[in-house]
């Protein structure tokens, strides 16, 4: 598998079709999980700051996985913000936002994603020149139908929609036009990762990247 381009400057909607959204409890297990996503076809890669071990983790993954993009996500604050991009995440995406936090992750030097739940909240963004967007919670906010609905409208934005994501539903989110990606865990089971079963995570990484190739047809 060739190495993902650069992503300073670009897009974090066009890095992959699918985003594995990643919790690590122990960052020694960083690397072959990054590894059997790369494998699987699904490069770029956002560990949630949900744990003590996240920060090490996107260090290890940005140091010895070279052809993962790994990003970060929970994003909340301003020192989220350094403390990823000081680590190697090379894109940021947040739950929501403020102007504060939009402030920072302008300044980080990477692309970034600030969430939205609503259309106030996606009007806002598109006030201060921000098209990218992560929606969440995606199927608690309103699912595929929703952003279907703010296309027409609001044809200069576009989504990252997290939160429910299944490969039950994936199909239905990357079908429509606003739509650049989906993130998700489906593909990192709890009991695959507590076993290192590093193969049953590729091979469940392959599947996700199918869906995408399936609509492409």
């Amino acid at each position: 598998m060739t190495s993902p381009a650069p992503v300073s400057g670009a897009s974090v909607l066009d890095l992959a079709p699918v985003v594995p959204v990643v919790v690590v409890e122990d960052a020694a297990d960083a690397v072959p999980l990054a590894r059997a996503l790369v494998a699987g076809g699904l490069p770029a890669i956002e560990v949630t700051l949900r744990t003590p071990a996240a920060l090490d983790a996107i260090r290890a993954i940005a140091d010895g996985v070279p052809e993962a993009v790994v990003g970060a996500g929970t994003i909340i604050s301003p020192a989220n913000v350094a403390d990823s991009v000081a680590a190697g995440a090379r894109f940021l995406v947040s739950p929501g936002w403020t102007d504060a936090l939009l402030v920072a992750m302008r300044g980080s030097g990477v692309p970034f994603l600030p969430g939205v739940s609503t259309t106030s909240e996606v009007v806002a963004l598109l006030e201060r020149g921000v098209t990218e967007m992560k929606f969440f919670p995606a199927e608690a906010a309103g699912g595929a139908a929703y952003l279907k609905s703010l296309a027409s409208p609001l044809p200069q934005a576009r989504f990252c929609p997290t939160g429910g994501i299944s490969p039950a539903n994936a199909g239905s989110y990357l079908a429509l036009k606003n739509v650049g990606c989906v993130g998700g865990s489906w593909m990192l089971p709890g009991d695959a990762i507590a076993a290192k079963d590093w193969g049953r995570v590729e091979s469940l990484a392959r599947e996700a990247c199918a869906i995408a190739g399936e609509l492409s047809r």
